[in-house]
């Protein structure tokens, strides 16, 4: 069973990850031949490279866990978002909102069993001890493979219509009322069946669009924003995000949605049946689901 969440991440690796059309309607039961060996490859990069990144930005973030708006930010300035700690606890702290964190942000025991006062615990960090400057090339190095294979999707599903023929949603799938149709049946995990679960429902293509054309080019961008050496060979760029302050703080959001969207995926996944799923992610073929009400629609 295809969910939007795993469609998504899959798409983020496959320009068209379209079979040859079978010879009779396909129906509940029937394996498909789903997903193809270079989005199978690339769908694992992908899971691989988005957690490693995560990971050694936990560790960049950790040299200094304020988030700031605008150019400039310092150990004085007032942050939006700030990660510490106390005497006695630790802390998140959004505004004037403050949320106890002890033992896992802001103040935690090591492995050691030692009091470390750090933003995020060793164990959501690449690498586990403290160290800025390997974090950084983790990160910087695993950017490449994401920005490379985005790029490389973009420009060959538009120059083989899959974003127009397959993405694009259709003018009666943007009404209100489609979509809160489509929101209520996968709340109710009821997901499409047959023949309908080989095509993209709105939500599929709401993720496609904004997780692929929206939120990792804004992070891609944002990171940009960061660089010293963006920063001056194109100013451009970090006047665009509103300062380097600005960027940082986007690049966190973002990646925060990231985590957000990666945290559903793994919940559809879960829901609709892991066996199914991982195993279509992994030979290519997945069990079409019957119909509900245990015969295919005629």
């Amino acid at each position: 069973m295809s969910t939007p969440a795993a469609e998504a991440v899959s798409a983020m690796a496959a320009v068209d990850d379209t079979s040859e059309p079978p010879d009779h309607p396909a129906r509940g039961g029937e394996l498909a031949y789903r997903h193809r060996l270079p989005t199978r490859i690339w769908h694992w990069a992908n899971a691989i490279t988005v957690f490693v990144m995560l990971m050694s930005g936990l560790m960049i973030f950790n040299a200094h866990p304020s988030l700031y708006w605008g150019k400039y930010g310092a150990n004085y300035d007032t942050p939006w978002l700030h990660i510490g700690s106390t005497e006695r606890s630790g802390f998140l702290q959004v505004g004037g909102a403050r949320i106890d964190t002890t033992g896992v942000l802001g103040r935690w025991t090591d492995k050691q069993g030692r009091l470390q006062r750090r933003a995020f615990p060793h164990w959501a960090t690449i690498p586990s001890s403290y160290n800025l400057a390997a974090g950084r090339r983790w990160h910087l190095a695993f950017a490449w493979i994401l920005a490379i294979g985005l790029t490389g999707y973009a420009l060959g599903s538009f120059a083989n219509r899959h974003v127009q023929r397959d993405l694009a949603p259709t003018r009666s799938e943007l009404s209100p009322r489609h979509i809160w149709h489509d929101i209520k049946e996968h709340a109710l995990l009821r997901f499409p069946t047959g023949e309908a679960a080989l095509r993209y429902n709105i939500l599929q293509k709401l993720s496609y669009v904004g997780v692929i054309f929206v939120l990792i080019p804004l992070m891609v961008l944002s990171g940009l924003g960061m660089s010293p050496g963006v920063d001056a060979g194109w100013p451009w760029i970090v006047d665009l995000l509103g300062g380097r302050q600005s960027a940082r703080s986007i690049h966190f959001i973002t990646a925060m949605l990231l985590v957000l969207f990666i945290t559903v995926h793994l919940l559809m996944v879960l829901l609709a049946g892991p066996f199914n799923e991982i195993r279509s992610m992994i030979t290519g073929y997945f069990r079409l689901p019957a119909d509900r009400q245990g015969k295919d629609a005629q």
